[in-house]
């Protein structure tokens, strides 16, 4: 088999070459783009779901849904302990722009042109929302200057509480949107990590854009446990966002994200290697792009078969071991590697929560002793809290993993 023409491409984020078994999201997407299109009330969306999954992939598909609305449209991804003002004012940014650029000839929009002078008002009342991330009385040279080419707009969005300034911005944004009759699309990933003033604020604007009927959606993407994190920065969370488990594939997709790709490259799977590719893949899109590029590679010709996979298995396990498992178990501590391990022994290596106390009995320890090191893991983002005295792995095949390991 040709090597340049292998078709799959495992990394982070990257869309694969067929996005498979995702179809109830995308059609329920287009759902959301028609109705706030049409004005009728709409919540935004969370998705959620372990690593490996393809949220990322399916953010960037959503993004592109919205672009091709005719919406301007803005991604971030969240990180721990940081300030939210800057990368959201440059996502929002980026989709003010899109509005400007896309509307600005009525005739080939098909709606109203927009207004150079109101695109310039509300960059500048974004621009003094991002400058309040610097510190009162701080010195010039440390205050970060957006790269927003307007006078600031004093007034709105800069008040310094978050969650007053979020709710302006997002007026004003949403305001321009609906004066050209499109929307804004904002597309936050790994929400999860978002600092508890910032979530509350987000709910707080959401809440407000839903009431408002404003067309402005905000798409958020992060780990299983994201819903207990926005239900407990806002109660009425659970009711705010429409909520999607993204999940490994099933057979028949999984099977078709293979089929379709090498099909294209006039290639094949025969059954037994499919059987075998699922086996190792478990359905995780992530795997079965992993397997599936180091079969294409180990195969002499089609239709590709079981011993290939066979052949194939150890180099895209030490593939994953080093860039999927290997580069997260390396920030992990001795005494989190050992909580780690003692999770994947009670669990026998499967995708499944166990319960604190029992890795508290499995290392002879109290509980109340092993709770900085599960702290750090639920901070680092390789755990997450399943429920009330439960843990689970954020990573797929990460106990079977850890089980392979001296």
């Amino acid at each position: 088999m040709d090597p340049v023409r292998n078709p799959f491409a495992p990394g982070a984020g990257q869309r694969p070459p067929e996005l498979a078994g995702r179809d109830k999201e995308l059609d329920a997407f287009e759902i959301v783009l028609e109705r706030v299109a049409r004005g009728r009330p709409e919540r935004s969306l969370v998705l959620t779901g372990l690593r490996g999954v393809g949220k990322t992939v399916l953010l960037g598909e959503l993004r592109s849904m919205a672009m091709r609305a005719g919406w301007g449209a803005g991604k971030i991804e969240a990180r721990p302990d940081a300030d939210l003002r800057r990368p959201l004012a440059a996502a929002l940014h980026r989709a003010i722009r899109d509005l400007a650029v896309r509307h600005r000839d009525p005739e080939r929009a098909g709606d109203e042109a927009v207004d150079p002078d109101r695109v310039d008002e509300v960059l500048g009342v974004l621009k003094a929302f991002a400058m309040r991330s610097a510190p009162d009385g701080a010195k010039l040279r440390d205050r970060w200057q957006p790269g927003i080419d307007v006078a600031v707009t004093h007034g709105r969005a800069d008040s310094g509480d978050i969650e007053i300034d979020l709710v302006e911005l997002f007026t004003e944004v949403a305001g321009l949107a609906q004066e050209v009759g499109a929307g804004v699309a904002l597309l936050i990933d790994e929400m999860q990590d978002l600092r508890p003033d910032d979530v509350s604020a987000l709910c707080a604007a959401c809440h407000e854009l839903s009431q408002s009927r404003a067309p402005l959606v905000v798409v958020g993407a992060g780990l299983p446990h994201l819903p207990a994190v926005l239900s407990a920065s806002k109660s009425y969370s659970e009711r705010l966002f429409k909520y999607a488990r993204i999940d490994k594939l099933d057979r028949a997709d999984a099977d078709f994200a293979l089929l379709a790709p090498a099909e294209r490259e006039d290639a094949a799977f025969d059954v037994d290697a499919l059987d075998a590719l699922y086996e190792a893949s478990g359905g995780y899109p992530y795997f079965v792009q992993a397997y599936g590029k180091a079969a294409w590679d180990a195969a002499p010709r089609s239709p590709i078969g079981a011993a290939d996979v066979k052949l194939a298995a150890p180099e895209a396990e030490s593939e994953l071991a080093v860039g999927f498992f290997g580069s997260r178990y390396e920030r992990a501590t001795p005494a989190e590697r050992e909580y780690l391990r003692a999770m994947a022994e009670l669990s026998e290596g499967r995708d499944e929560p166990v319960g604190t106390a029992g890795i508290a009995d499995s290392l002879g320890r109290k509980a109340s002793s092993l709770s900085p090191a599960r702290d750090s893991l639920l901070k680092k983002g390789l755990v997450f809290s399943a429920q009330r005295g439960q843990i689970a792995f954020t990573v797929p095949h990460f106990g079977r993993y850890l089980l392979t390991q001296p």
